[in-house]
């Protein structure tokens, strides 16, 4: 049998954020009001709760504190802890990249499936990675998709390459293992690096739990044959993707001194999505960085006529709260290194084109890596008269879209309970602020 780790988790965030909804409603029915202030505490770091939860397991031991309480970290804090022989890790896409890297190196075997959709999301380019590095991993039903089925056993390691364009979970769950393996790891990132602060965030939490990883080049990264320090305590901090929806809401709020603060966020964080402070300072948000927490005030914005230019290929999570931020101030943008949304929950590039347009609002995706908007005559279409928003079962859809009910009262967003993949208190977050929240039955 494979030893357990021992991984406690202490603190968490519940009381703000229950894990999930007993009964989903089907649709809300949402009114923004015309005053905007509060104190929101976010849900803790998806994105390094779910990196310290695989580093604290190949730990064997590590205490953690403010775990995310989502569907994704939940899913992958089970699948490390109980090790049944079938593993569904759901939707959480994350889950299945990082348990497939740590799973083929665990002396058992494991079956990882999840929901349809994920059988649909690539993993041949992670596959192949770890079978170079001695992994023993068969695609049980279509080659390159799951369900995989892996036979655990202790990696060599060594030299591998990657293309530097695929997603920085899969660069991530190779660089997790690292210490484990025989030869450490040297990683060669073949071409433009993608979402480079996941693997940077990466990188910092492993040198935190006691790992020798660094860039050595541009395009290369070695990790050394050293274990990870047991024991490692670790408090995780307020997620920055989460605090978008928030700077969305200040921007888009009819209260021309619309305020909130938001505990837990600090200006030197790990996390690449921070940078929306900056991509909103033009949207009309300012942010003020005090001890231990953020605060943002509604500004005055750049003449709407300018046009809003962005590269996100370091923060491809901000691109649906950008472009709906956007697109309803009528602020023609450009919005480039958007390669890897076709692979998320949904098709998100396309999923934005549908809902937008119920707005009035038609976008050009110029290629599969960019969109352009321009609200001009040519452009113009009439919006939907009562829009409903589709979430494709896509927690960012729905979140992105809620702040648009300042300028469509009443707007329906369809299966909001989707929000519990990474922001189970959303809703109740909202209504803490003012906003109404009406609930609808199915097929109101």
């Amino acid at each position: 049998m494979p030893t357990r780790s021992r991984v406690h988790i202490v603190n968490n965030y519940t009381s703000q954020h229950p894990r999930r909804y007993v009964h989903p409603p089907m649709a809300y029915l949402l009114d923004i009001p015309r005053q905007m202030r509060g104190t929101i505490h976010l849900p803790a770091s998806k994105s390094i709760s779910n990196r310290v939860l695989v580093m604290g397991a190949l730990a064997g031991d590590a205490r953690l504190s403010h775990l995310a309480v989502c569907d994704d970290t939940d899913t992958l804090q089970a699948a490390l802890s109980k090790r049944p022989y079938t593993i569904d890790m759901g939707a959480a896409g994350t889950a299945m990249r990082f348990g497939t890297a740590y799973f083929a190196a665990q002396p058992e075997e494991y079956i990882l499936t999840g929901t349809e959709r994920m059988r649909h999301r690539p993993i041949g380019v992670l596959v192949e990675a770890l079978r170079t590095l001695g992994a023993d991993i068969e695609f049980a039903e279509r080659e390159g998709f799951p369900p995989l089925r892996i036979r655990g056993r202790r990696l060599r390691g060594g030299s591998i390459e990657m293309a530097a364009n695929v997603s920085s979970q899969y660069i991530s769950a190779l660089l997790m293992l690292g210490p484990t393996l025989a030869e450490g790891l040297q990683l060669h990132l073949s071409g433009t690096v993608i979402s480079r602060p996941y693997i940077d965030m990466t990188l910092s939490l492993m040198h935190s739990f006691g790992a020798e990883a660094r860039w050595v080049s541009d395009c290369d990264i070695e990790v050394a044959a050293k274990p990870y320090r047991k024991g490692q305590a670790y408090t995780v901090e307020a997620d920055w993707s989460a605090a978008s929806y928030w700077y969305e809401l200040v921007a888009l709020s009819p209260d021309p001194e619309a305020c909130i603060h938001l505990p837990h966020l600090h200006a030197n964080s790990l996390q690449g999505d921070s940078r929306v402070a900056d991509f909103f300072r033009p949207l009309g948000v300012a942010t003020t960085f005090t001890d231990g927490e953020v605060v943002l005030r509604k500004t005055s914005s750049e003449p709407a006529d300018s046009l809003f230019s962005l590269d996100l290929t370091r923060q491809p999570d901000l691109a649906q709260t950008i472009a709906v931020t956007c697109a309803m101030q009528r602020r023609p943008f450009h919005l480039t290194g958007l390669q890897t949304l076709k692979i998320k929950e949904t098709d998100r590039i396309e999923a934005l084109r549908r809902e937008l347009q119920k707005l009035g609002c038609s976008l050009t995706e110029a290629n599969a890596s960019e969109l352009i908007f321009r609200p001009d005559a040519e452009n113009s279409i009439r919006p939907s008269e009562n829009p409903a928003i589709d979430t494709y079962d896509d927690h960012r859809m729905a979140m992105a879209f809620a702040p648009c009910a300042g300028l469509f009262p009443k707007l329906r967003i369809n299966h909001p309970e989707v929000v519990s993949k990474s922001y189970p208190g959303f809703w109740n977050d909202l209504k803490s602020v003012g906003v109404t929240l009406d609930t609808l039955p199915e097929n109101a």
